[in-house]
């Protein structure tokens, strides 16, 4: 007998709580717990930072903790704390973060020696972050899958309390993804706030410009509380990886909008650019970016130049979530029409009899 409408609703509402909860388990996995022994030291230099470090005469302390109940009662200044993990490859396929909580007051935290997020500043221009939660995600080729990873966190405290004082202290995954044919991952972006056309010009020289981790939240990049324009540029030889192929690019999530151009030609725009205050929806920020590359625009062997214009209007901002590369278009389509029907099988079973 069909069901009316009316026994379809109720069977919603019966299990909205346990859908709710299962959708909500998928969303996040935990991949490996840090908290506990760390290494630490006093002091600071910046060679700590190198995964070949040796810290075998540091002292060990726990972790989450302030390090004034760990023996360095009435300690201000610069401390670093190390620790190693390892990966599974069986998490290739998940944006993976360091989600460690709050840092009393100061701190810049690395993996492998790659920096992937840092708040508040540092002496001389000092700048407390002391209440803000730390959540920083790890680009995958940054990380050694099945083998050891380096965390290394750098942390600075004027007064008080110090050190990695609370919150969840682990290694997170979220949100299964299509891992890219071609990355573009990394630190090696380059960055630069305002607006100016040229930018996306492929000979356009930015060789001032900062570097800039993608993906990542701009604010974990010293432009903390900045809204408005920002170009991010990167240059890239794909050599005969893609060649033959119908490509996408994948730019993950981006916070607000943006105009994405390869060799300075258009391929993709998420929002409405235009003018001094673009128009911004609320999903915007959500929506997964893949762009399809006309046949030809990448050059195979050659200097190519992707260059992204984006606009944040309120909070966070920039290309802060993957996956980042090119795929084939193939493969790419094949995967959404994939979860597509995981979606149409799930929403069948529960109402469509």
């Amino acid at each position: 007998m069909k069901m009316t409408n009316k026994i379809k609703l109720l069977l919603l509402l019966l299990f909205l709580v346990n859908i709710t909860a299962e959708l909500y388990a998928q969303d996040q996995i935990l991949i490996a717990t840090l908290k506990g022994d760390w290494k630490f030291s006093i002091g600071d230099d910046k060679n700590r930072s190198n995964p070949d470090y040796n810290d075998a005469d540091w002292d060990v302390i726990t972790v989450p903790s302030e390090w004034e109940n760990e023996g360095y009662h009435g300690y201000n200044g610069y401390a670093w704390y190390r620790k190693n993990v390892v990966i599974s490859s069986s998490y290739k396929s998940l944006n993976i973060f360091f989600s460690i909580g709050n840092i009393d007051d100061v701190d810049e935290v690395y993996i492998n020696g790659k920096l992937i997020g840092r708040k508040g500043e540092f002496p001389p221009n000092y700048e407390t972050a002391y209440d803000q939660f730390r959540e920083y995600i790890i680009p995958p080729s940054f990380i050694n899958f099945d083998a050891r990873n380096q965390i290394t966190v750098r942390v600075y405290d004027a007064q008080l309390a110090g050190g990695i004082v609370s919150g969840p202290v682990s290694i997170i995954g979220r949100g299964k993804f299509l891992y890219p044919d071609f990355s573009l991952d990394g630190n090696d972006w380059k960055f630069c706030t305002g607006n100016k056309e040229e930018y996306k010009d492929k000979n356009y020289n930015d060789s001032k410009w900062n570097f800039i981790q993608v993906p990542a939240f701009w604010d974990n990049f010293g432009y903390g509380n900045y809204d408005g324009y920002a170009w991010y540029r990167k240059k890239f030889n794909s050599g005969t990886k893609l060649d033959g192929e119908k490509i996408v690019l994948m730019l993950g999530q981006i916070d607000d909008i943006d105009e994405t151009y390869i060799n300075g030609v258009l391929v993709g725009t998420t929002g409405k650019m235009g003018s001094s205050f673009p128009e911004i929806n609320d999903s915007d920020y959500k929506l997964f970016r893949g762009y399809f590359i006309p046949e030809g625009l990448i050059k195979p062997g050659e200097e190519n130049i992707i260059a992204v214009r984006v606009y944040d209007g309120f909070k966070d901002g920039g290309i802060y979530l993957g996956p980042i590369g090119f795929t084939a278009q193939e493969k790419y389509t094949k995967y959404w029409k994939s979860i597509k029907h995981k979606k149409e099988s799930f929403w069948d079973k529960l109402i469509n009899r």
